[in-house]
């Protein structure tokens, strides 16, 4: 189904604007989530304890060292989740807005992106 002229000219005013603030876009922070400090320290002790487990599972035999190998390929495995997990951040000066009550259906899709589109460049 082709695009109408109003649909064509605002995704090409899209593409354009995408285009121009390309950096902007790559480079913004994802939302109100960075890593910590304490989780990569965390991680990294974690990390270092799983590979001890994992060399000393080597070194035993027989079933105590699957045993410690595996629980140290655990521990490594939990601390580069842990190393890599985002946390929230906290800010007391900006109260977290809640979602917006649902829109009726009945608006077109491209009356939706519209509107979408006009809050973006309005900063909300």
């Amino acid at each position: 189904m082709p695009l109408s002229e109003q649909e064509q000219r605002l995704l090409d005013e899209m593409e354009r604007h995408l285009l121009h603030n390309d950096a902007d876009v790559v480079t913004a922070p994802s939302g109100d989530r960075a890593l910590s400090y304490r989780n990569l320290v965390y991680g990294a002790l974690l990390l270092l304890a799983g590979v001890g487990g994992l060399v000393a599972g080597v070194i035993l035999s027989g079933v105590w060292g699957i045993v410690v190998g595996v629980v140290g390929f655990a521990a490594m495995l939990a601390g580069v989740m842990v190393a890599v997990t985002p946390v929230r951040r906290t800010s007391a000066a900006e109260p977290r807005e809640r979602s917006a009550p649902k829109r009726q259906e009945s608006a077109s899709f491209m009356d939706r992106m519209n509107d979408r589109w006009d809050r973006r460049q309005d900063g909300h």
